[in-house]
């Protein structure tokens, strides 16, 4: 069982492209329903072949009896679903297991946004000092509401990623696919601002290449980067929580409020299908109709 798994670990890296992190979280779910099939026996005991159809679905039972999150367990199912398809296109099982076997239904939520005069108040936090880390801060906030970029995508920005005389930023995109960002006249102020005066005050070793550094000089994390908006969404007053997730949603729906065509808006989220880009309509029609 160990060499199939291993195969389609590999395959998602090399051949899907999914990252690390994707990667790591298939590599947890097929073990646990590696757990859950063998029950504590050794797993080069059982084979994929002997798999049934009423063992994936025992084991879909099972997590409900768990009082697993719908998502979590659609999420899981999915994994189990995806092996098993590779499997078989590949011939190494005569049957699939997993066809019949329902995902449980998984209610979408709209993504929460903030209202535009609240995304300037929060935008406009930072800029009332000019201290290194106000322009990095400012830099930040705005980089990430211009473009829509993902949390990771930022933190990971380096030098060449960035041509200001061309008006681009390139990000390194999800699961290693990049795309190209359009950069504003106030996006460009506010980058060139901080990468002449801000991030050489911060900046403690030249082989450090990232962007966005922390006070020690380092690379800013995550972690570090929900902190700062976390501070200035106080500073501004803002009542509703803000997340970096909250100002990708926002800049999602204010674009197409603004009439961006929703391929365009699909580009510049770097989403895979457009049905994950389609929530945010909803978004953009509430806003018209109140």
């Amino acid at each position: 069982m160990e060499k199939q798994l291993l195969a389609f670990l590999k395959y998602l890296q090399t051949e899907r492209r999914y990252s690390a992190n994707t990667t790591a979280a298939y590599r947890n779910d097929l073990n646990q329903f590696v757990s859950f099939l063998t029950n504590g026996r050794q797993a080069n005991a059982l084979h994929w072949e002997e798999v049934s159809i009423d063992e994936v679905r025992a084991y879909v039972d099972y997590m409900k009896e768990k009082a697993y999150a719908s998502s979590s367990v659609a999420r899981k199912v999915a994994a189990v679903k995806s092996f098993f398809n590779y499997l078989s296109k590949r011939n190494l099982i005569s049957h699939n297991p997993t066809i019949g076997v329902d995902s449980p239904k998984v209610k979408k939520r709209l993504p929460k946004t903030l209202a535009f005069d609240d995304v300037e108040r929060l935008l406009k936090a930072p800029t009332a000092k000019k201290s290194p880390k106000h322009l990095r801060d400012s830099a930040l906030l705005t980089v990430l509401y211009a473009t829509g970029m993902r949390v990771t995508e930022v933190v990971s920005l380096r030098e060449q990623d960035i041509d200001l005389k061309n008006n681009t930023l390139r990000c390194p995109g999800k699961d290693d696919l990049q795309r190209e960002m359009p950069v504003d006249e106030a996006t460009r102020a506010a980058l060139v601002a901080y990468l002449e005066v801000g991030r050489p005050s911060l900046l403690k070793d030249k082989k450090v290449d990232a962007i966005f550094l922390n006070h020690r000089g380092q690379q800013l994390t995550r972690q570090g980067l929900w902190l700062i908006i976390k501070a200035y969404a106080k500073e501004a007053e803002l009542s509703a929580e803000v997340t970096p997730h909250t100002l990708r949603h926002s800049f999602a729906a204010h674009k197409l409020n603004s009439g961006t065509d929703l391929q365009e808006v699909q580009k510049l989220l770097g989403h895979a299908n457009i049905s994950t880009t389609q929530i945010y309509t909803q978004l953009s029609s509430e806003d018209k109709d109140a």
